[in-house]
């Protein structure tokens, strides 16, 4: 079961009596088990029937106790367990995952049991068994292509609109972790206003610093190797807050449309529509696209992505000083070939 259905059966009032919400996504998780706390626990009292737990701290029996215990004043009642990894070093007769394998197998109907495991052994028992009676909910971390769409649909939710490069500009500066991303959102939508579209101007203003005109300047730079000019803009966008990676991440976004722009255009596709392949729809932009791609050569783009994957990791991961590590990959950017 994906998170989606998940909650939207909760809304319904359509609860399992276990859910198993796993996965590295902590936002999604997080969704899953508040739709089904509110589901479960709607017309209740709380205070008198929901039990919270954490593996490793407590026993599955007492769980287990927990779960079989009649609802007060209620319909149901809510069991929560975190960090439900904890139990998958024990093995043996007795060990939690089975136990909780055993109260699977005929569970109390008053009860909604949610485990949560930002890891899990699939060749474990219990694992097989909510594959296979529908209450594992896998909370994965969204691939990049399907990012956009995620945002756009949460913005729809507020009432913003958002086109779609705008979408994916925001999935490269934000993403992957959605807890992030969402906030972004959130962000973007009180400062658009109620029903307003949501567009670069916004994203420039609450979420980067650089601009989307200076990032395809800075790229121009790049282009006519002009390292001068490129670091100067570097040093004016820098914010050591942020380590430089929506700035990163903004440069690998356009130099990603232009790259999928001459892929497209080199295969026989007009200019508007490898335009749209690129990820642009309005008219305006398609031409300046296609004015920036002239001139480029396939083989310098593909250089300058794997530049730039390389120094997302050297910031995220080493100790030297971002702006240093900027500096460098700017200097092998507007190295000819090589």
């Amino acid at each position: 079961m994906n998170p989606a259905a998940a909650i939207e059966s909760a809304k319904r009032g359509q609860l399992l009596p276990v859910y198993l919400v796993s996965g590295e996504e902590r936002f999604m998780r997080d969704q899953v088990v508040a739709a089904v706390r509110d589901a479960a626990l709607a017309g209740g009292i709380p205070g008198f029937n929901e039990d919270k737990y954490t593996a490793g701290e407590t026993r599955a029996d007492t769980v287990v106790s927990a779960a079989r215990t009649v609802p007060m004043m209620a319909a149901k009642r809510f069991v929560l367990v975190r960090s439900a990894e904890r139990w998958d070093g024990n093995s043996g007769d007795d060990s939690p995952l089975d136990v909780i394998a055993a109260y699977a197998e005929a569970p109390v109907d008053s009860t909604c049991m949610v485990l949560v495991f930002e890891k899990v052994d699939g060749r474990r028992k219990l694992i097989a068994q909510a594959k296979k009676k529908g209450f594992l909910v896998e909370c994965n971390v969204l691939e990049r292509h399907a990012l956009p769409g995620w945002i756009a649909e949460r913005c729809a939710v507020l009432g913003n609109p958002i086109d779609r490069d705008v979408a994916d500009l925001l999935a490269e500066i934000a993403g992957p972790e959605l807890a992030y991303v969402n906030d972004a959102v959130e962000r973007l939508s009180l400062f658009a206003g109620a029903g307003k579209e949501i567009g670069e101007d916004a994203v420039n203003e609450c979420i980067a610093r650089v601009r989307t005109a200076d990032t395809w300047a800075l790229v121009d730079a790049v282009g006519a190797r002009d390292l001068g000019k490129a670091l100067r803009m570097l040093a004016d966008a820098y914010d050591p807050r942020d380590r430089g990676l929506p700035l990163l991440g903004a440069l690998a976004w356009s130099i990603r449309q232009l790259a999928k722009f001459q892929a497209a255009f080199g295969a026989g596709a007009t200019a508007q529509e490898a335009a749209k392949k690129a990820g642009v729809f309005q008219p305006f932009r398609a031409r300046e696209l296609e004015q920036k791609a002239k001139g480029l050569k396939a083989k310098d783009l593909e250089r300058w992505l794997l530049v730039l994957a390389e120094t997302d990791v050297a910031l995220k991961s080493s100790r030297r000083p971002a702006d240093a590590i900027l500096e460098d990959a700017l200097t092998k950017l507007c190295r000819r070939g090589g």
